[in-house]
């Protein structure tokens, strides 16, 4: 295996659609509740936890480019032969592998509990899990362009969703903000932990950074991205802390949901059902870029042909989906793989960035 990969001329993507492939991946499944669990902790101070959780998303993605620029044109597949070695990177390759399906696994199971509850109630997990995947299938298949026009016009088309904010702004009351800090610090960093499995997803630049065209436009696009993700996410929390209650927040499970339920227009009796149903198109570019780095992962480590790839992962990812299928199991779930996105995804880029380093300097060392 090569550390380094140039990839071919046909398959390179502009720069400026990194920060949509940012975007597109972060805001998924977890910004229809994330403001319930960040209360849980914060209380009314929860917004200063999106921003801390916000400005340290910044951080790591500016380690994650400093180490990809340390080796040119290459991907983590690759940084981690070149740090680890041939069978330990290998291994640890497995785990980036494994750490991307069961994201899959999450963003999918969370995605068919939502529109089980509000939309379809009588319809079997199993349905909803094969009809996705095979969608995920024909995407991936389509190669990295695919993927990333997926992004592109998943936030272009779901930019209408923004004009409902002014519904709510209504009935808002910001005294509910008051008084700041009224949690102490610990509390208010609890919350910005919990805010692992929404922000997660900008570690994807670990794979599509040799894609890109101009590399050096790679950490302004990028920092884009999160920088929108972060907004947004401020932006709804502010504004359910201002119309719900403590008390109902405390127990409404989606807030962003909830949201829509106020909205009424003449032509759209229930306008959460389309939210709902309409957020396929929102979760679609996670599910195809997780997919996608877990099959590029095998074809890098071990050179193995990219559509029995796709099906081997498919099956099993089926299986695990329709095994994990109540509310409980999926909380489990959710908690477990919280505290591996938060170790991958926050803590591993600074340390792999220092072994990098370290590597590279060894390397120049023995050259001279």
């Amino acid at each position: 295996m090569k550390v380094q990969y140039q990839a071919k001329p046909q398959y390179i993507l502009s720069t400026f659609i990194l920060f949509f492939i940012i975007h597109s991946i972060q805001v998924g499944i977890g910004i229809q509740g994330f403001q319930r669990i960040i209360f849980s902790e914060a209380k009314n101070d929860s917004w200063i936890s999106v921003v801390l959780a916000g400005v340290f998303t910044h951080i790591v993605v500016f380690f994650i480019i400093k180490t990809l620029q340390l080796y040119g044109p290459t991907d983590i597949y690759g940084i981690h032969i070149e740090v680890y070695g041939k069978w330990i990177g290998k291994a640890v390759n497995c785990i980036y592998i494994f750490y991307c399906l069961g994201m899959f696994v999450v963003i999918l199971n969370n995605y068919i509990e939502v529109i089980q509850t509000w939309v379809f109630p009588t319809v079997p997990t199993w349905l909803f899990s094969i009809s996705i995947l095979l969608l995920v299938v024909y995407g991936v298949t389509g190669g990295i362009r695919v993927i990333a026009g997926a992004g592109f016009f998943s936030i272009i088309l779901s930019v209408w969703i923004l004009s409902f904010i002014g519904y709510p702004l209504r009935f808002v009351d910001f005294h509910h903000l008051l008084p700041v800090m009224e949690s102490n610090i610990t509390s208010i960093l609890k919350g910005s932990y919990k805010m692992t499995i929404t922000l997660i997803g900008f570690e994807i630049l670990y794979i599509v950074y040799p894609f890109m065209e101009d590399r050096k436009k790679v950490i302004k696009y990028a920092h884009l991205g999160v920088a929108a993700t972060n907004i947004l996410y401020l932006i709804l929390m502010l504004l359910t802390l201002s119309y719900f209650s403590p008390g109902q927040l405390e127990n409404t499970n989606w807030p962003t949901l909830s949201l829509f339920k106020i909205v009424k227009l003449p032509f759209i009796e229930r306008t959460e059902y389309v939210a709902v149903s309409y957020w396929l198109l929102i979760i679609l570019p996670n599910l195809l870029l997780y997919m996608w780095a877990a099959v590029r992962g095998i074809k890098r480590s071990f050179e193995r042909k990219t559509k029995g790839v796709i099906w081997f992962f498919t099956i099993f990812l089926f299986f695990v989906s329709i095994f994990i299928n109540t509310r409980s199991k999926i909380n489990q779930f959710n908690d477990f793989f919280d505290n591996i996105a938060f170790y991958i995804a926050f803590c591993y880029p600074f340390i792999l960035y220092i072994l990098a380093l370290i590597k590279k300097k060894m390397t120049s060392l023995k050259e001279n």
